[in-house]
């Protein structure tokens, strides 16, 4: 397929922009997908939406008995502030102190322009979109949909923000962790032998976890702890934590988890305290042989424009976690998006261009791969 033109660079920024600038934090999707199928529907394409809210897009039939998928999410993290993006030393930021949403509507963007050429042009494969709902809240949009909807051999997801080149052969799998523990309250000054701490239950089960970076495929993380009462006269009976595991190794995953796990009992006995504690396996990981089809049409498409490719393991999940899980081979391509999550957030408008050219030979490549 041609490159893109000028014209088709400067609507894929447009697109962008007034993708972000409508507010789409987890949950609170509507606006957006709204204005995205309104897109489609002036290309003559009709986008699908399933109870949670994904779209399904079938821009083209397969001409070879083939076809691919494109997969990015709609939502956001929580928006904490105006949304306006403005183009700073060639880059697109948001002019206020919150994200700009690169993450994920780079991606969408880039979606929409070459759905826009193939209803058009036509392509040497089948291509199929699918945009995802509440992915930042724990891949539930994708988690939802019945991906036996999906005709395509295999796919891309657009969902890594760091530089372009990186191509994602693995992820981790990922337990999420809640306790609650029960002790018993008593007056501090007065009967603190009769009282139980919730607190001091869970702060010895903290110190006794493993944390941080476990070696290079594995982390665990304390991500939240709320106890106590606003008074320093009362020995605390509640204390609440919810901590994560993961790794791209599942057997290291399970073993990190027994861990912390067992840090947690412990830390009930030592404060004479009761703990109730869910698991759940919020991902499940993956490995991609680099002699897959998506992987060799990917870094064939980024050789094409520049890039020298780059096979990365990830710390993170994506769309293409659950999708793999569902047995079609994905493949999350790095776009170009730098700090994201943050109110730094930015895409060069370099990147954008290029993820465009990329995806649009990427199509070829998938037909030959």
């Amino acid at each position: 397929m041609r490159p893109a033109s000028a014209a088709e660079r400067a609507r894929l920024n447009d697109t962008f922009a007034a993708l972000c600038r409508i507010p789409s934090p987890s949950g609170d999707e509507a606006e957006v997908a709204a204005h995205v199928r309104r897109e489609l529907a002036g290309m003559g394409l009709q986008a699908e939406e399933d109870e949670k809210g994904n779209l399904l897009v079938r821009v083209a039939p397969a001409p070879a008995e083939l076809t691919v998928l494109l997969c990015a999410h709609l939502d956001t993290v929580d928006v904490t502030g105006p949304l306006e993006p403005v183009v700073v030393e060639d880059g697109w930021e948001n002019a206020h102190d919150a994200i700009l949403g690169a993450d994920n509507k780079a991606a969408v963007a880039v979606m929409l322009e070459v759905a826009r050429r193939v209803a058009v042009e036509g392509a040497p494969v089948g291509l199929e979109l699918l945009l995802t709902v509440e992915e930042e809240d724990g891949l539930r949009g994708a988690e939802a949909f019945d991906t036996s909807r999906l005709s395509a051999e295999f796919g891309y997801v657009f969902d890594h923000a760091s530089p372009i080149g990186e191509v994602v052969v693995a992820s981790p799998t990922y337990f999420r962790i809640a306790a609650d523990f029960h002790g018993r309250a008593a007056h501090a000054g007065l009967r603190p032998e009769d009282g139980r701490s919730a607190i001091v239950a869970a702060a010895h089960a903290i110190a006794a976890m493993p944390h941080g970076r476990i070696d290079d495929q594995t982390t665990a993380n304390i991500g939240y702890l709320h106890a106590g009462v606003e008074s320093t006269n009362v020995v605390p009976e509640r204390a609440r934590l919810f901590a994560e595991v993961r790794s791209v190794d599942a057997d290291k995953a399970e073993e990190v988890l027994t861990a912390m796990l067992d840090a947690l009992s412990d830390g009930a006995s030592h404060a004479e305290c009761d703990v109730d504690v869910t698991t759940e396996k919020q991902v499940v990981g993956y490995k991609v042989k680099p002699s897959s089809p998506a992987v060799v049409a990917a870094e064939a498409a980024l050789r094409a424009h520049g890039y020298e490719p780059r096979r990365i393991a990830t710390g993170g999940a994506s769309d293409a976690n659950v999708l793999e899980a569902a047995g079609i081979p994905t493949v999350n391509v790095a776009n170009g998006t730098e700090h994201n999550h943050e109110p730094t957030e930015r895409v060069s408008v370099a990147a954008l261009d290029s993820m465009l050219d990329v995806t649009l030979t990427l199509l070829d490549e998938a037909a030959v791969a």
